[in-house]
């Protein structure tokens, strides 16, 4: 059973950063993702990150936002740069096999 936890949501003006954290339990040696739901619209997928190391990105945040991780496996990274009010929604971290979830975490830009 995979744990996954994010951090590091919190509220910011539009053109401002925020870096999103997923601890995971136990150390995960597979491709990871970083997804969004904003109020009202359906999740869509942010980015991912495989394992060996290569990142994917939605057209909508390429060239702002920046997957990552620790080479333990154990934290995954979301640099978050030139937010708009647009980025506002709970970001979700999610193993690439799909069945595990983070709690989410709330990224408001204003």
């Amino acid at each position: 059973h995979v744990q996954l936890v994010e951090s590091g949501g919190g509220s910011v003006q539009a053109g401002g950063s925020v870096r999103l954290s997923c601890a995971a339990s136990p150390n995960i040696r597979t491709c990871v993702g970083w997804f969004r739901q904003a109020p009202g619209k359906e999740r869509e997928g942010v980015a991912t990150i495989d394992t060996d190391g290569s990142p994917s990105y939605a057209d909508s945040v390429k060239g702002r936002f920046t997957i990552s991780k620790d080479n333990a496996g154990n934290t995954v990274y979301l640099q978050m740069n030139v937010l708009s009010p647009e980025d506002t929604a709970v970001y979700f971290c999610v193993t690439g096999d799909g069945n595990y979830w983070g709690q989410g975490t709330q990224v408001t830009v204003s």
